[in-house]
C-alpha cells in the first residue's frame, strides 16, 4: 500500500474538523427549545425516510430500538409524528410525519438554507464563492468512491 502523503493526511484531518464544526453550528440555526437534539435528529429522519417502523428508524439513527420508542412518544406528545398499523403487518406501527411535523421539518430546513446563504453573502466574495462551489465538486467527487 501507498504511503499517505502529508498534503492528504492534512486535508482529510481538516476537512473532518471544519465539516463537524460546520454540522454543529447548522444544527443550531434550527434547534428547536422544545425538542432535544435526539428528538430533532429524529424528526428529520422520520421526514426523510416516510412511513417507517420505529425499529427501522432506530437502526438508521445507529440507536437501541428502546432509545428511537423514547425519542418518538416525545415526538407524538409535541404533535410532530402520527403511528398507523402497518398494513403489511398489524403487529408493526408506521411512523408519519403530522402536518405540524412536516411544517417543522420544513421550517428548520429553510432556517439552515437561508443562514447558510447569507454566511455566504456576508463573509465571501464573489470569487471565494467560486472557489467553495469548485471545492464542493471535489467532495461531490469523493463522496461517490
Amino acid at each position: 500500500m501507498d504511503e499517505i502523503s502529508g498534503s492528504a493526511a492534512r486535508a482529510a484531518r481538516d476537512l473532518r474538523v471544519v465539516f463537524s464544526r460546520l454540522r454543529r453550528r447548522i444544527r443550531e440555526v434550527s434547534q428547536d427549545a422544545d425538542l432535544t437534539p435526539s428528538q430533532e435528529s429524529a424528526l428529520t429522519l422520520v421526514g426523510k425516510h416516510g412511513a417507517a417502523t420505529a425499529s427501522a428508524l432506530a437502526a438508521a439513527e445507529g440507536v437501541r430500538p428502546q432509545s428511537m420508542a423514547t425519542t418518538l412518544a416525545a415526538l407524538n406528545q409535541h404533535g410532530l409524528i402520527r403511528r398507523t398499523p402497518d398494513p403489511d403487518d398489524g403487529r408493526r406501527q408506521l411512523v408519519t410525519l403530522t402536518e405540524a411535523g412536516q411544517a417543522r421539518v420544513a421550517g428548520n430546513r429553510q432556517a439552515r438554507e437561508e443562514w447558510l446563504a447569507r454566511a455566504f453573502q456576508d463573509r465571501f466574495t464573489e470569487d471565494e464563492r467560486a472557489t467553495v462551489l469548485t471545492a464542493l465538486e471535489l467532495m461531490e467527487r469523493l463522496s461517490q468512491q
